[in-house]
């Protein structure tokens, strides 16, 4: 029998899991559809919001390279380097709502089977703010959003009440997803900041406010590295720089963490995966640990803006995978999600040798003082 890529996430039919992440790459509808038309199973819009925002003078994503031979780090385009990570200090989307409607309806209008998820964002100080969640919740299911993604993770906004600074309180994270599952007639995901201490304790407000499901992590808080021969930061406007967010392949091991607490204190809910998606093994990580669905952003940003080799690569290797495996009788993603989730668990559990010649994992020649000699200085 033939491998099934589709799956049904939050009570939606995706032709595949693999979804373009709420970036750069959807800031319009022209990428939007491009997207669709490469294969991606869904799309998150950039976030949209009520508030007029006006990005930054300058470049405002870059991408760091590594040197395999050496530990220079740069954002100079130099031969014979692999890309570490994606950095950009990006605002919400500069387009007001009302330029978004429309196209969000045209979208849905070209591409009915594909799942368009829409990213709002309002702040939490006041009621009006809240209201301010609710008009964008229903203008944007109106126009043909299939889902709600409310961000609550962005990590450089400056307003207190908004992005990764309602994402750190549990309070407001509750009352923001109540507020707007008041109104949602679709699918309402939480998008969480990987920025805090305790991401199980966020998510558990998340679902408390009713959440649909949990999308993790956003990019690192970060701040671009310094020109050893300048002086100056690699990104910067008239010699300022501030924080942004580090994606890419430099965030993979840390928003896997962030998933798998998550997933193993909530195995029965849902969860869509991003950070660090390049391949499909990438993606296989997210998914053994419980995820229904993955989202992509620094692959596709560096292919085309909207990754049209990516989404075919994961296609392919998600099919591959399956047919692999078919003698175990693994013919969809829902016959192996999780199935790695169990082997994580607490240090303590970690077994330990029983040899009294253990020191720590090293040698004595390379520090420990031998037992004897210990004895004797006693």
């Amino acid at each position: 029998m033939a491998a099934d890529l589709s799956v049904t996430f939050t009570g939606l039919r995706f032709e595949n899991p693999f979804l373009l992440s709420s970036a750069p790459p959807t800031e319009s509808d022209s990428n939007i559809m491009r997207a669709f038309d490469a294969g991606w199973g869904g799309v998150v819009t950039k976030t949209i919001g009520l508030h007029p925002v006006t990005n930054v003078a300058g470049p405002k994503t870059k991408f760091l390279r590594a040197t395999p031979d050496s530990y220079h780090l740069s954002m100079e385009k130099r031969p014979g380097t692999a890309l570490h990570s994606s950095w950009n200090w990006e605002l919400i989307s500069d387009k007001p709502l009302d330029w978004w409607l429309p196209r969000l309806a045209r979208i849905k209008q070209a591409h009915p089977d594909r799942i368009l998820v829409v990213s709002i964002m309002a702040g939490s100080g006041s009621d009006k703010e809240l209201r301010n969640w609710q008009t964008l919740a229903t203008q944007c299911q109106q126009a043909g959003a299939d889902a709600l993604e409310l961000n609550l993770s962005c990590p450089h906004m400056d307003r207190k009440d908004m992005g990764s600074n309602i994402g750190r309180d549990e309070g407001l994270i509750s009352i923001v997803t109540e507020v707007v599952k008041q109104v949602a007639r679709v699918p309402v995901w939480c998008k969480l900041t990987p920025s805090t201490t305790d991401i199980v304790a966020e998510a558990r407000a998340s679902f408390l406010g009713g959440a649909d499901a949990i999308v993790s992590s956003n990019t690192f808080p970060s701040i671009p590295l310094i020109n050893p021969d300048t002086l100056e930061f690699e990104v910067n406007v008239d010699g300022y720089t501030s924080s942004g967010g580090l994606g890419g392949p430099a965030i993979l091991p840390q928003s896997l963490a962030k998933m798998a607490q998550m997933t193993n204190a909530f195995p029965d809910r849902a969860f869509s995966g991003v950070g660090g998606i390049g391949e499909f093994a990438h993606a296989l990580n997210y998914f053994l640990l419980g995820c229904g669905t993955v989202q992509v952003c620094t692959a596709a940003m560096l292919d085309h803006a909207i990754g049209p080799n990516v989404i075919t690569a994961l296609k392919d290797g998600l099919r591959q995978f399956l047919e692999r495996n078919a003698d175990k009788g693994w013919r969809t993603l829902e016959d192996f999600r999780g199935l790695r989730r169990d082997r994580i668990v607490a240090h303590s559990q970690i077994k330990r040798p029983e040899t009294k010649e253990y020191h720590g994992g090293h040698e004595t020649a390379e520090g420990y003082a031998a037992a004897e000699d210990v004895e004797k200085q006693l």
